[in-house]
């Protein structure tokens, strides 16, 4: 045995600690919850010259999962970590890496997958993987999430196919328990070896082409080949496993169990649901009641006949899954127990049940519970354990009133297009006259004290009159309004993922419009608005620019907090650069985020839609007025985007009363300029130069923590960079207010 030490960690920061070790190549990462630690881990342990790997923060999860095959393409040591719908985003990828017979390592840290909406943990995401052709390895503790990275990286090169481990969300992952590492990263080092392969893209010498296109047999070759991969992944584990005893003194196996040899009903069930399930088994047992429980430590290969040896001459099998495959009376794992019992010749009865959906704790009195169902010989072949019955009330009752067209007129601002001058002509709109608008988001919330969403969502209500239906990306917005069963909105309210909001509110606009066309839907004005924030314009632009490109009559509006914030902040491509975050640590090789932030609204002003504005909180009258003119071109053009900057006490690290004086400040040192592109001609609306309130840079980032590093004499080359390219940005943006050709 090499010498290990002890940890006291959770499976996401030991999955961290193993990479870390490992030192692989690239990571190419999306945060999603509960999997994002491994990432901020990785990044805390990189800025501190622990590692040499490169990660690199994509816009989804989809992109993350194309920049591992790349860099795997290219004869690296490729890392991943991911969760729920963020692993089901980038589901068409994995194919493509074990199709090509490329190895990698994944860490699924398991969730429920939406909708509705749900970060809690369930096996509902990793059973998607089942037929991906990637090996699935689950880790039922913290100690077996570090191993089986090694273990599982080994195996991923041994057989050219990329590995999965999988392990419960916030139990598994989230849970510290005492395990023990190896002390020296050599050791892991020379257990891995070194990287063999066949096939690199980047031997000039040797091209070759990776993904050709295929027909008949070849396709079919290629995934009997795949198949074979599998088969020999099966021989190999007894010794993978005895070597890797012989080096840590840690046994494993494809399944596993506790007091199964004698059992006459048995428990089967994956992750640290076991753990609980053993301690009901000690109890059983001195009722007088020959108990047993088995678990998987591999879903692919399927160890069926491992399996199946377990459950021994067991009468009764309780086959309990986190998930369901809807309509076929099972989970997957259900599904699969029955095919190798039957394979074998069991006579054995086996009930399923699903339990602990959307992280429902499974507590040791579930586990006696699931027993004793299984001793009843009424009990139904599936169901669930552990529903609620509701109370029967439909529809939900109303907590307010709703706010009305005849509400919301109140003609506070008027807005007519002149087509001599090619803009909206807005009168009115004063901000105190706006106190007069009925409030659409009910007073108070969830967020965080200080937190500028609902202060710049109500600002943008104020300024628009009518009708209006709402549609949030997921973020801190959402979260924090939605709890269900109750609502903050006094108007209707959709909600849908990241990656897709302004398509889906693209779809509800043209149905709309069609249903009115049909005599379907009473005629009359609705504004349709989507909010997006915390990352949703990285991981949602390509939905946004194909909406704009085919211009709906909408508006985008995004509140930007620079960052992913409802994941616990990590780098977003707005945030600053030199930001420090979870994802971009400041430390002796790295000074925060590397690179600058995104300039959305040039983006969007690119794809020439009739409207584009900037507003700030710090100027309410100017963001009322902009708000009323998106409104009125979304319902006579097509579509708007407003962009306002928002404060995150929490993660900016500062104080909640001091945040329209941060946001004034981003705006007086140009890093947020206040300007609007109508019918493709730039107008600035406030140029801090003219009124004598130009600020440097530093100004701005000396007022929050997650800047205030930059102030130091030591990153000046960066705050340089910084002023320069604010500059820069600010000089074209006046020269094409100046010239309407531009």
């Amino acid at each position: 045995m090499e010498k290990q030490k002890i940890l006291y960690d959770s499976g996401n920061e030991l999955a961290a600690y193993a990479a870390g070790q490992i030192n692989y190549h690239v990571m190419g990462y999306y945060p999603i919850t509960p999997s994002t630690q491994i990432a901020e881990n990785l990044d805390l342990a990189g800025a501190d010259g622990k590692h040499d790997i490169r990660l690199i923060a994509a816009e989804g999860e989809h992109s993350a999962a194309g920049i591992c095959y790349g860099a795997s393409v290219g004869g690296g040591r490729v890392f991943n970590a991911t969760s729920a719908n963020g692993l089901l985003y980038a589901i068409e990828q994995f194919p493509v890496q074990s199709g090509t017979r490329f190895p990698m390592v994944m860490n699924v840290a398991c969730r429920t997958v939406s909708g509705p909406l749900c970060i809690k943990g369930d096996h509902s995401d990793i059973m998607y993987m089942l037929n991906t052709g990637w090996i699935i390895l689950f880790a039922d503790e913290p100690q077996a999430v570090y191993d089986m990275n090694l273990l599982g990286l080994k195996l991923a090169e041994a057989v050219s196919l990329p590995v999965a481990i999988a392990f419960d969300g916030f139990y598994t992952s989230h849970q510290k328990r005492k395990c023990l590492v190896f002390a020296d990263n050599a050791v892991v080092q020379n257990y891995i070896g070194a990287k063999k392969g066949s096939v690199d893209i980047l031997d000039l010498a040797h091209p070759v082409t990776i993904g050709s296109y295929m027909n008949e047999p070849d396709i079919l070759n290629n995934k009997y080949q795949l198949h074979l991969a599998m088969e020999e992944a099966k021989k190999l584990f007894p010794e993978l496993f005895s070597e890797y005893n012989n080096l840590s003194g840690r046994q494993y196996s494809c399944c596993k169990g506790y007091h199964y040899e004698d059992a006459e009903i048995i428990l089967f069930l994956l992750g640290s649901a076991y753990h609980t399930a053993m301690e009901a088994v000690d109890i059983l047992k001195k009722e007088g009641i020959a108990a047993g429980v088995i678990t998987l430590s591999v879903l692919r290969p399927f160890p069926g006949k491992e399996l199946a040896g377990l459950c021994g001459n067991a009468s009764v099998i309780v086959a309990a899954d986190r998930q369901d495959s809807y309509g076929a009376g099972g989970g997957n794992m259900s599904l699969e127990l029955k095919a190798c019992l039957q394979e074998a010749g069991s006579k054995a009865r086996v009930i399923s049940r699903v339990y602990g959906l959307g992280g429902q704790d499974f507590f040791l009195e579930d586990a006696i519970c699931l027993f004793r169902e299984g001793l009843e010989k009424s009990s139904p072949a599936f169901s669930y354990y552990g529903i609620v019955k509701g109370k029967g009330t439909h529809p939900q009752p109303d907590y307010f009133a709703p706010v009305t067209e005849t509400d919301a007129k109140k003609e506070i601002t008027t807005c007519t297009y002149d087509p001599s001058t090619g803009k909206m002509q807005v009168k009115g709109g004063l901000v105190r006259e706006t106190t007069a608008m009925p409030a659409r988001l009910a007073p108070g919330h969830g967020a965080c004290p200080g937190c500028g969403i609902p202060v710049n969502v109500n600002l943008l209500l104020r300024g628009i009159e009518g009708n209006i239906v709402l549609l949030f990306q997921t973020g801190c917005g959402m979260v924090v309004t939605t709890s269900y069963p109750k609502t903050a909105f006094k108007i209707p309210y959709l909600h849908n993922l990241f990656q897709n909001g302004a398509a889906t509110l693209s779809g509800l606009v043209e149905i709309f419009h069609q249903r009115q066309k049909r005599g379907e839907y009473p005629k009359g004005d609705i504004t349709f608005i989507m909010v997006s924030g915390d990352g949703g314009m990285d991981i949602g632009m390509g939905s946004a620019l194909g909406t704009a490109l085919r211009n709906h009559g909408l508006i985008i509006f995004e509140y930007d907090n620079g960052g992913y914030m409802n994941t616990g902040y990590q780098l977003s491509y707005s945030t600053p650069m030199g930001a420090k975050s979870s994802t971009s640590h400041v430390g002796s090789t790295q000074y925060g985020k590397t690179f600058f932030h995104k300039d959305m609204p040039e983006i969007m002003a690119a794809t020439h839609i009739p409207y584009v504005a900037t507003v700030a909180e710090s100027n309410p009258s100017d963001f009322i007025k902009k708000a009323a003119k998106a409104a009125a071109y979304a319902k006579e053009f097509g579509t708007a985007y407003v962009k306002a900057l928002s404060a995150c006490p929490l993660n900016w690290n500062d104080t909640p009363n001091t945040e329209r004086s941060v946001i004034a400040a981003a705006v007086d040192c140009c890093y947020f300029p206040l300007y609007e592109v109508e019918q493709g001609i730039t107008g600035l609306n406030y140029n801090p130069e003219k009124a004598g309130k130009k600020i440097p840079v530093t100004d701005w980032l000396g007022m929050m923590g997650r800047t205030r590093h930059l102030t130091k004499e030591t990153y000046h080359e960066i705050t340089d960079k910084i002023q320069k390219e604010v500059d820069r940005r600010f000089e074209k943006l006046k020269a094409r207010a100046e010239n309407p050709l531009l």
